[in-house]
């Protein structure tokens, strides 16, 4: 079990893993009707046609993936929860397959005091997420606010 984390904590080139979460075809299928529904998505015959020639997972699923593992990470663990100020950056370089296995690489990259919140600092990091093979398939740049440990 990972203790509750501080801004004290991380570390500037610090690197997190968490992994894996598989993609269910159904689950993949059933997200997409709710939230992203493209046809590529959610019509396997009509994919069939379509850019990748098959069904594929909603990029939007795999962000709630990736937040998903997130949280199994140290990060996750940020005192307070962990509580977004933005994504500066989302690139999706390849297409998620329904039974791909998600795995996910945290490396901090900055942190500095928050000006409007003197008793946090604010963790700024970017998240890898790769498929079984290893291939990226998401990168996204974000940060949260987090606690120092005596404010």
């Amino acid at each position: 079990m990972i203790a509750e984390q501080y801004y004290e904590d991380f570390e500037v080139g610090q690197r997190f893993t968490a992994g894996s979460l598989t993609i269910d075809k159904d689950h993949a299928v059933a997200f997409a009707n709710a939230y992203d529904p493209q046809y590529f998505h959610i019509d396997e015959q009509a994919a069939a046609s379509g850019i990748w020639g098959t069904l594929v997972v909603s990029g939007w699923h795999t962000a709630a993936t990736t937040m998903r593992l997130k949280l199994d990470t140290p990060l996750g663990k940020a005192a307070g929860g962990l509580v977004g100020l933005g994504i500066d950056s989302m690139k999706w370089p390849r297409p998620v397959y329904p039974g791909d296995a998600l795995s996910i690489v945290i490396t901090i990259i900055e942190k500095r005091q928050s000006k409007s919140r003197p008793s946090h600092g604010i963790v700024k990091y970017k998240v890898e997420t790769l498929n079984q093979d290893g291939a990226l398939v998401m990168e996204m740049v974000t940060a949260v606010w987090v606690p120092y440990k005596n404010a």
